[in-house]
């Protein structure tokens, strides 16, 4: 009786350890799932224009190139009014959102309606270009400085021309420091995954060689 008695408790004990080792395998399955639902479907790598050389980085790392480069497009397009300011400037702050910060996009906002109340808006044709030679890859390290993980200065050196009908009103040469961070909110309708956050100081008159203005 007692043998009968022993090999039905071992039953029990092995029959209770496989119902624990099936409880611990669900959980462990249950975790992957998990895991596998909330990894991203699309994921967004940085590479540098130049692979002549070959490119070994981390994903989340971004080229100073490409910080360069988004800079220079987006703010080449909020400042590119080709036929009445009044309208060309609301127009391209509203199209270009996705690509720039909150604070950035309430200090344009603000600047339109400065402005526009100072009738510099109306009628008026704008564009501004890369001065020759003064590009990212004539001297990156002043063109780009990473300010921490997160966030970038790029200094862009460019001609801004500026018309009222046909006539100019404006035509500088000014560095403009602007600041851009990592903006990866949404990738539907920003594929960089950077957004302007403005200006990083003053915008400055500069010379060319030779005392151009």
């Amino acid at each position: 009786m007692s043998r009968f008695r022993n090999k039905v408790d071992a039953q029990q004990a092995h029959i209770f350890s496989l119902r624990m080792a099936v409880a611990i395998l669900a959980l462990v399955c249950a975790g992957l799932w998990y895991g596998w639902r909330s990894a991203p479907t699309d994921l967004t790598v940085h590479v540098p224009p130049d692979l002549r050389s070959g490119s070994t980085r981390k994903w989340w790392d971004i080229p100073s190139e490409n910080v360069y480069a988004f800079a220079l497009y987006i703010f080449g397009q909020l400042n590119r009014w080709p036929s009445d300011g009044e309208q060309d400037y609301r127009r391209a702050i509203y199209g270009l959102q996705p690509y720039l910060t909150p604070a950035c996009k309430a200090f344009l906002d603000g600047d339109y309606e400065y402005r526009k109340a100072a009738g510099e808006l109306r009628q008026r044709v704008r564009g501004v270009y890369e001065i020759l030679g003064r590009g990212y890859s004539e001297d990156p390290e002043l063109r780009v400085k990473q300010l921490d993980r997160d966030s970038w200065l790029v200094k862009l050196d460019l001609n801004a021309d500026e018309y009222y009908a046909a006539e100019p009103v404006k035509r500088v040469v000014v560095r403009y420091p602007l600041r851009v961070v990592r903006f990866d909110l949404d990738p539907e309708r920003n594929k960089w995954g950077l957004a302007l956050d403005c200006y990083q100081g003053t915008p400055q008159k500069i010379s060319l060689p030779g005392g151009e203005p």
